[in-house]
């Protein structure tokens, strides 16, 4: 869709959602308002531990930026789709060092992590990581509280699974980058 395009009868743009929805919890999916449930502490501590190892890392390295709190994401135009990931990754290749702009941005992260809450099913969690990829996103990590795993899934249709005992490592990415799996879980 372009700029200037008008939307499907009842159908919101990106623009549009922003401007109405900020700081709510929701996400647009083709086009429609859908809510966000929001999350028990122990999602908040995953996403926490994630934000805390990618983001010392990557601060460390000087590599780009990380965002945290569901920001929003579009990852389909018309209709557009705009999705809120637990914890995403932005190298200063995609979106340049310095404050980042207001409002939605417009590329897509190279990495996104997702925590499964215990009513998520793995269908919505697979639907998700397939329009992160389908947008341009390159690494879609899929973290599991009930089975203490990590599920990494790539846009050439790779997936690995890391089980607690296991190292997280992204080296398409970040390379260097190394989480024991059981981390993002205590």
């Amino acid at each position: 869709m372009s700029a200037t395009a008008a939307p499907a009868a009842g159908l919101l743009t990106a623009d549009e959602f922003a401007r109405r929805y900020a700081g709510r919890r929701v996400e647009l999916v083709l086009g429609r308002v859908v809510e966000v449930p929001v999350s028990f502490p122990k999602h908040g501590k995953v996403c926490h531990r994630v934000s805390q190892a990618l983001g010392n890392f990557v601060d460390a390295h000087d590599l780009g930026h990380v965002v945290i709190n569901d920001s929003w994401v579009v990852v389909e135009r018309d209709p557009d789709t705009a999705r809120g990931p637990d914890v995403a990754f932005f190298s200063y290749a995609r979106l340049p060092k310095g404050p980042i702009p207001d409002g939605l941005l417009p590329v897509v992260p190279e990495l996104v992590f997702e925590v499964r809450s215990p009513t998520d099913r793995w269908t919505r969690m697979i639907a998700k990581m397939l329009e992160y990829t389908a947008a341009g996103v390159a690494v879609v990590v899929i973290l599991d509280p009930k089975t203490a795993s990590a599920s990494v899934f790539r846009s050439d249709d790779r997936q690995d699974i890391f089980e607690a005992g296991d190292e997280l490592t992204l080296p398409d990415i970040l390379p260097g980058f190394s989480v024991p799996v059981r981390k993002f879980f205590e």
